[in-house]
């Protein structure tokens, strides 16, 4: 399909089930393909339940060890969400990034919608950063992960939305670029193929040559489908 980046689940993302050896692990390493996996949907770090958030912990743990051992650029986890309170949910990513352990980057994505979601306005992604900056040092490598659609869904201002996220948390490491079949601030997290949603052609080139970002599609349809929005993406990116 000449893709130059892949991204993957290494299990079920709707379940807590350890992820398995795969039987295509060195091939992986091997190709000339970076490797992205994303973590299971199910994971909220930001959850008052100790038993929602003890298990996600211990799935990005298990995630981590298994994207090092696909020789995975980075694995991308959404923020989360705490019934309790944005700063309650906020106040528990350090103690998260304490426990963990990660030979690959670990990105924190930015989320469509949610009530008391950590990483949906930007005003919140904000004190986020913050309160991880104030945590205790550790090895975790740690980046940002910038979807369009989730920013369109969360109803941000799109022109100037990346210039705005890399004023707090320094730089874009991944962007998911995704179109909605959704108008502006429904908080609904459902993909349109490029330029054919409600984000808007002119709106999606500029976030993806303003990101300065390898680029992952999470888009519907065929591999046709697939390969027209890689094409946008590089048509974005030669025009920056």
């Amino acid at each position: 399909m000449g893709a130059e980046c892949v991204q993957l689940f290494l299990s079920d993302p709707q379940t807590w089930r350890k992820p398995p050896e795969r039987a295509d692990a060195q091939e992986l390493i091997d190709s000339a393909l970076d490797v992205y996996v994303h973590a299971p949907y199910l994971i909220n770090v930001c959850s008052p339940k100790p038993n929602i958030r003890y298990g996600s912990r211990k799935i990005l743990q298990q995630t981590c060890d298994g994207a090092a051992a696909v020789g995975a650029a980075a694995v991308i986890v959404h923020a989360g969400y705490a019934e309790d309170g944005i700063e309650e949910g906020v106040g528990r990513w350090p103690r998260t990034l304490e426990m963990l352990t990660s030979d690959v980057p670990v990105l924190i994505e930015n989320t469509a919608g949610g009530e008391n979601a950590v990483g949906r306005r930007f005003d919140a992604l904000a004190r986020l950063w913050d309160a991880i900056a104030a945590g205790k040092e550790n090895d975790v490598e740690l980046g940002f992960c910038f979807d369009t659609c989730h920013a369109h869904s969360a109803g941000e201002e799109l022109s100037d939305a990346v210039e705005r996220v890399c004023g707090i948390v320094g730089t874009i490491d991944l962007l998911h670029a995704n179109d909605s079949k959704d108008p502006a601030g429904s908080g609904r997290d459902r993909h349109q193929n490029l330029g054919a949603g409600e984000v808007g052609e002119v709106a999606l080139r500029a976030m993806i040559a303003a990101a300065d970002a390898p680029v992952v599609c999470e888009t519907p349809g065929s591999a046709e489908d697939l390969m027209a929005d890689m094409e946008f993406v590089r048509r974005a990116v030669a025009q920056a």
